[in-house]
Parts: structure tokens; C-alpha cells; sequence
């Protein structure tokens, strides 16, 4: 059985004093790993400084071989400051206006995952399979292949993709697709992403489909295909059900006295349609009078990304409109939002999802959004909350039980939110069961391995290669 190995930008080394498990993506990659045996390479997240970054962090679990390099001062400003999060990100997200180009920091990013090909392709074996990870490493195949790695080669792209329009106002879009182009097999979450993909090849001349999951481009011809990632269904509705005992849990339901929660969870980020949510949440409580004092929003959403100026601007502005609301609506014994702008346990969180009448989760644009679906696994069956979910977020194209909105509508997700908190018993319960039983079937495990035997039972190597090169970018 070939060796799996797996690159993505961060890698989530096992931690012994945590009694909390990990994400569901870190277990059923290293489920994958377990199985096969293999690497798992990333950066380390830590900085050598100005120097060079120092020999590669080789730490051996079981069958699993981790290594991690660090990256300088400069690479971590160009390469994930930089591009990855100025420019990737935002273009993906539809945020052009956001966008930050810099041929620097263009540099930069490509010179990186010259780096990461440069330190993988020494540990690499023959019939190696390397399944590569998000919008951080899009380059990595090409410059795998320039040192003559013929492995099969995947990738997957966690975010986004958006349609050629919004794709094309990045400088350098035809080199991103290209690099693209130099995987076996491209996954996206959605078939709407897939469609971007095709689109924006075939739209700018640069390849054409030849069928629904094979494309020709750039000489090559290459698998695409979207597998929308999944959580770990069971083993998180068994941790919810427990975690409603924790300390914590408890308390917060005690400090509710009586009250219906509403939570939301997002990482800061301009894409997880926050201040509008809040607005939403307002224009609620103003157009129904008999739920003042009777709910209350809790919205944790731990700091992002707090070196790049957009997310420093963003915390200001969430935690000045909550205090707002806050004043104008709150009462001696009521706080209508209670922000948290830090990470709560994971213990706490699934206990919260379970306690919450509804999940309000409203991004502006989302690849996936495994909150959603961490929420839906983690009600009661007996009585189970209510879904909110923003018709922009990739989980929309799954879990039609919810309450889907549009979130620039403040106006419909303030309705949405009182439909919810309404919602007879036995249709919470016909909706949540739906997407529940989707979720069971199409857990993260299910994804995992729908992709990896795809890429598997592709031939080796890129054997519709016509030998076309370019140069690498410097």
C-alpha cells in the first residue's frame, strides 16, 4: 500500500496534555495517515527570524512521521501575510475591495512553496500519494514537478472559488490556474466552486471540459471534482451530550434563567457576515417586543489574523456595535449580546451548541462552514434548535433543513431568527432529523476517503503530459 503524504500550511502536531480531540479534518487525515503510514509536512507557525529557517522538525507518531519547518520574518510576511491573506483570501471571499496586490508579496508566496517543494521532495518515495491542502500551497505541485516528482498529486481547496469575473482581477489569476492545472485530481467543496473552476479555464481560452470531471489545460489533462468536507457526525453528537455536564455548560444555562439562546461562532473575519448579524439580531428584538428580556445572543468569535490591518479594524468595530446594542436595548437584568472575542474550550462549545434553541450562522460567503453542521450534531433529538444558515455558505448545498437566508437581508434574517425561536416541536424535529441523517452518511471520514480513492485510482504521474514548461515565478 502506497504512503500518504500530506502538505497543508499549518499542521496539527498530537498534543498529549490536551484532553480535548481534535478537529474533525485533523482526525480523519490522520485516520489516513494511520492507515497507510506517511508524512504530514507544514510550516511549524513559528519564525526563525531573519535568518534561514533552520533545519526541518522531524517528531515520529506511530506510522506517522510530522515535519514541520519554520519560515523567516520575511517569508511570513510575504507568503501568508502577504498573498495568501491579502490577496488570496479576499478574491476568493469576493472582496475585492479588500484585495492588496504587491508584486513583493506575489514573490514571496511562490518562493515559499519553492521552499516547501524543496524540503518534501527529499523525504518523498516513488508511489508516494501527496494530497496537498488549500489556497496556501496552490504552486506546490509545479514545483514539485519541476524537480521531476511524477507522484500522484492532489489537492484540495478549503475556500471558495469564485466565478472568472472576480477571479480575473487578481494580476496573477492565469499563473494560479495554471498551478492548478499541475494536479491529477483538483477537489472543491462545492459543485458551484467546480463550475467556477471550468468556467473561468474555458472562458479565458486556457482549457476546455471534457466531460463532467476531466478537464484539458495547459498541455495536461487533469481530474476536478467538488467533495464537500464533513465533520465527525457521531463521535461529535456523543461529545456533545456529554459535554452539557461540564462545569461551564451548566453554569451558562443557569445564567440564562429561562431565556431561549441564540449562538454564533465564527472566527473574526470580514467573510462571517458578523455586523450585519448583529444588525439582524437588533431589527429582531425591535420588531418583536414580547422576546426583550426573553433571549439572549451569545456570539464567540475568537481574534483572527491580528497582524493584518482589516481584522485589527474589524474587532473594533464588532465589539462597538455589541456595546451599542447593548446600551440601547439592554436592561438592569438583561444583556441582549454577549461577545466573547476569545476561544471557548471545545467542551464548553459543544455543550453550548446542544443548549442553543438556534445556531445563527450568516457568513457573507463560505467554501464550507463545518459550524453549521457541528451544531446540528450536537442538538437533542428530543427537541432539537433550529438551523439559521446563509445561502452564500457551501453547507447550504447540504443541509436543507435550515432556515436558509440571504445575509446582506437584515430585514429576512431578523424574521428568520423569530420563524426559529416559533418553530413548532415536530418540525424542528423533521428538519433537524433531514440533516442529520445526511451528516451520518457523509461524515468527514467518508470524505476523506472519497477523495483519496479518486486520486488513488487515477494513473500515476501526469501522463497527459505534452511537456510544456514555463519558468518559475521569482
Amino acid at each position: 500500500m502506497s504512503r500518504l503524504v500530506v502538505v497543508s500550511n499549518r499542521v496539527p502536531v498530537p498534543d498529549t496534555s490536551k484532553k480535548a480531540p481534535a478537529g474533525g479534518l485533523a482526525v480523519a487525515l490522520k485516520a489516513a495517515l494511520d492507515e497507510r503510514g506517511g508524512i504530514w509536512m507544514g510550516w511549524s507557525g513559528q519564525s526563525s527570524g531573519e535568518d534561514e529557517p533552520g533545519e526541518l522538525k522531524i517528531n515520529e507518531d506511530g506510522k506517522i512521521t510530522y515535519a514541520l519547518t519554520d519560515l523567516t520574518d520575511r517569508d511570513v510576511d510575504e507568503y501568508y501575510h502577504g498573498f495568501a491573506n491579502r490577496v488570496l483570501w479576499p478574491i476568493c471571499h469576493y472582496r475585492l475591495d479588500l484585495a492588496d496586490y504587491g508584486r513583493k508579496e506575489m514573490t514571496g508566496y511562490f518562493r515559499v512553496n519553492r521552499f516547501f517543494a524543496s524540503r518534501l521532495q527529499p523525504l518523498l518515495k516513488p508511489d508516494d500519494i501527496i494530497w496537498v491542502h488549500d489556497y496556501h500551497l496552490i504552486p506546490l505541485a509545479s514545483e514539485l514537478r519541476r524537480m521531476g516528482v511524477k507522484n500522484r498529486i492532489g489537492f484540495f481547496l478549503h475556500i471558495p472559488l469564485p466565478p472568472a469575473d472576480v477571479l480575473f482581477a487578481m494580476p496573477v489569476h492565469e499563473e494560479i490556474l495554471r498551478n492548478l492545472a499541475e494536479y491529477d485530481l483538483v477537489g472543491f467543496q462545492t459543485d458551484h466552486d467546480l463550475a467556477n473552476f471550468a468556467g473561468a479555464l474555458v472562458r479565458e481560452g486556457l482549457g476546455e471540459k471534457l466531460d463532467d470531471n476531466t478537464l484539458s489545460s495547459f498541455g495536461r489533462q487533469f481530474r476536478a471534482g467538488h467533495y464537500p468536507i464533513g465533520i465527525e457526525t457521531a463521535a461529535f453528537a456523543a461529545y456533545a451530550r456529554r459535554a452539557v455536564q461540564n462545569a461551564l455548560v451548566r453554569k451558562a444555562a443557569e445564567s440564562l434563567e429561562g431565556r431561549e439562546l441564540i449562538i454564533g461562532v465564527d472566527r473574526l473575519d470580514y467573510s462571517k457576515g458578523i455586523t450585519q448579524r448583529l444588525d439582524a439580531y437588533e431589527q429582531f428584538i425591535n420588531a418583536n417586543p414580547h422576546r426583550q428580556g426573553n433571549v439572549s445572543y451569545l456570539q464567540v468569535t475568537p481574534k483572527s489574523r491580528s497582524d493584518v490591518p482589516e481584522y485589527e479594524a474589524m474587532q473594533r468595530m464588532v465589539a462597538e456595535q455589541a456595546g451599542r446594542v447593548n446600551g440601547a436595548l439592554g436592561t438592569v437584568d438583561w444583556v441582549p449580546i454577549r461577545y466573547i472575542n476569545r476561544s471557548v474550550a471545545r467542551p464548553v462549545l459543544a455543550g453550548l451548541y446542544r443548549i442553543a434553541r438556534v445556531g445563527l450562522v450568516t457568513p457573507l460567503r463560505d467554501g464550507m462552514n463545518l459550524v453549521a453542521k457541528e451544531y446540528v450534531a450536537a442538538q437533542n433529538p428530543e427537541d432539537p434548535g433550529v438551523l439559521i444558515l446563509s445561502r452564500f455558505a457551501g453547507a447550504a448545498r447540504e443541509l436543507t433543513g435550515a432556515l436558509l437566508v440571504n445575509p446582506y437581508d437584515v430585514e429576512g434574517t431578523a424574521q428568520a431568527i423569530e420563524q426559529a425561536l416559533a418553530m413548532p416541536l415536530e418540525e424542528r424535529r423533521n428538519r433537524w432529523r433531514q440533516m442529520m441523517d445526511y451528516l451520518l452518511v457523509n461524515d468527514v471520514m467518508h470524505w476523506c476517503e472519497d477523495f483519496l480513492d479518486d486520486l488513488i485510482n487515477l494513473s500515476p504521474g501526469h501522463p497527459h503530459s505534452t511537456g510544456v514548461t514555463h519558468e518559475p515565478i521569482q
